[in-house]
């Protein structure tokens, strides 16, 4: 169509008319005067509709896929971060379970020597006093605790309350060059003093300078008056290592502590002292010896040296018998 004045009055005249039949369709509602045209138009024109929403479909479908991708993404964030949370739960299952453990092996000791102990974590390493060898626990006179209380674990003696806060206390472990107990000999009760050397074996200076010591032979503590610092036996540790006698009026030997002091946690403090002297008692049992393997050979019967054979074939010397043998049975 040309564009002339004729051609624009028309498309003026459509547009008129089609605002004029919009009102009127707005204002009639359901009875509006064009619905049967509508439905006709839809009739029409529906099937067309269908077959252009099928062809955008698959766009529409991608859009809403990228959208939901970033939802998903969220979703396996979230999945990820419960899947991290529950191997942490996990790993603290498993440190509980140690826990329970150690505090199992206390429980073991206190009751095997009748102690009362309070139970504590370990929670630093250090103290502001200037102790090498010390831990604070977490808890304090809030708790009953007292300066001077022997301190313990599954193991045997861990050292002694130095410092006591309201609710933390400073321990001064048994292998601080400072620390000193007084020993027993298990079974011998040979006594003697130990001192603390750092990361090597305590040193024990025996009060008889004659007395029979072996390594494996084991210590407890003494127990001191009062029972403080020290209440009596507590396992120490074993000898590793014996100097000769010189005569003198004491003798040096060297004890494995069995406590590990680079891996405490959980340790329990004696509250209460034993009405008697638990001796040897609180000692671990000492592990059975392996059985000796005896192996028994029973000789067998050497034949003669002329019927001696190597892989079922009789020896040179046999078979050179036997050629003579053979020579002195031909007569020219």
């Amino acid at each position: 169509m040309r564009d002339t004045r004729e051609s624009r009055l028309l498309l003026v005249l459509l547009i008129a008319i089609a605002f004029a039949l919009i009102t009127v369709d707005i204002r009639g509602g359901q009875e509006s005067p064009v619905d049967g045209a509508r439905q006709a138009a839809a009739a029409v024109f529906g099937p067309v509709e269908n077959g252009v929403a099928a062809a955008v479909d698959p766009i529409g479908n991608a859009i809403g896929a990228v959208r939901d991708s970033g939802e998903r993404h969220t979703r396996i964030a979230a999945l990820e971060k419960e899947n991290a949370e529950l191997k942490a739960e996990l790993g603290s299952d498993d440190r509980n379970r140690n826990r329970l453990r150690e505090l199992d092996s206390i429980l073991k000791t206190a009751g095997a020597g009748q102690y009362g102990i309070k139970g504590a974590q370990v929670i630093a390493i250090g103290a502001a006093q200037g102790f090498s060898w010390t831990v604070t626990v977490d808890v304090g006179a809030r708790d009953g605790i007292k300066r001077d209380m022997t301190v313990l674990n599954g193991s045997g003696l861990v050292g002694r309350v130095t410092t006591v806060g309201p609710s933390t206390s400073t321990v001064l472990l048994a292998n601080d060059p400072d620390f000193t107990v007084g020993t027993r000999m298990e079974k011998s009760d040979e006594l003697g003093f130990a001192t603390g050397q750092g990361d090597r074996p305590l040193l024990v200076q025996l009060l008889n300078g004659k007395a029979k010591v072996k390594n494996g032979d084991r210590l407890v503590t003494f127990g001191s008056r009062a029972d403080k610092p020290f209440v009596p036996g507590v396992p120490v540790g074993e000898v590793v290592r014996v100097d000769p006698a010189g005569g003198g009026l004491t003798r040096n030997i060297y004890v494995r502590p069995y406590v590990g002091f680079t891996k405490l946690d959980i340790v329990g403090i004696v509250v209460q002292a034993p009405r008697a002297d638990p001796r040897d008692t609180v000692l671990p049992q000492k592990p059975k010896p392996a059985p000796t393997v005896t192996v028994t050979v029973t000789p067998t019967a050497t034949p003669p040296d002329g019927q001696q054979a190597v892989d079922g074939q009789p020896n040179q010397q046999g078979r050179n018998q036997q050629q003579g043998q053979d020579q002195g049975d031909v007569t020219p």
